[in-house]
């Protein structure tokens, strides 16, 4: 079980860090319509929501919702992304996993996978092909 989650994380990740790579520096403050969040403020909330998820329902501790302050560029939201993917990583690899955690990590993953979605349709507004899905 704990090398198939792995494996599924492990694809997140990849596939999250090829679309944010994607958007070129210049266009990471597009945003489709004034409602929604720019390119920059959607992927640092999939990095927030990674730690956020993984605290509450990976390891069941309770964290409130309370966003840290949006990065100011692509490489510091990058990093940021790559941070909440080796926490999330390293949480699975270091404990035991019961249901409600096998659990989380699968809702942290739906999570991811909903915003990246807006996220390639940020990338299409601007005239770039999304990187090939890869499961």
């Amino acid at each position: 079980m704990k090398e198939q989650l792995m494996t599924n994380v492990q694809n997140s990740r990849q596939y999250t860090l090829s679309v944010a790579a994607a958007m070129p520096d210049r266009s990471w403050d597009f945003k489709p319509a004034e409602a929604v969040w720019n390119f920059r403020e959607l992927m640092h909330h999939i990095a927030y929501g990674i730690q956020w998820w993984e605290a509450n329902y990976v390891k069941g501790k309770k964290m409130a919702w309370e966003p840290v302050p949006v990065k100011d560029n692509k490489k510091q939201v990058m990093d940021y992304l790559e941070q909440a993917y080796d926490g999330l990583q390293k949480t699975i690899e270091g404990r035991q996993l019961d249901e409600g955690a096998v659990n989380g990590v699968y809702a942290t993953l739906d999570h991811i996978t909903h915003h990246r979605g807006q996220a390639v349709l940020h990338l299409r507004m601007n005239g770039i092909e999304p990187p090939e899905y890869t499961w």
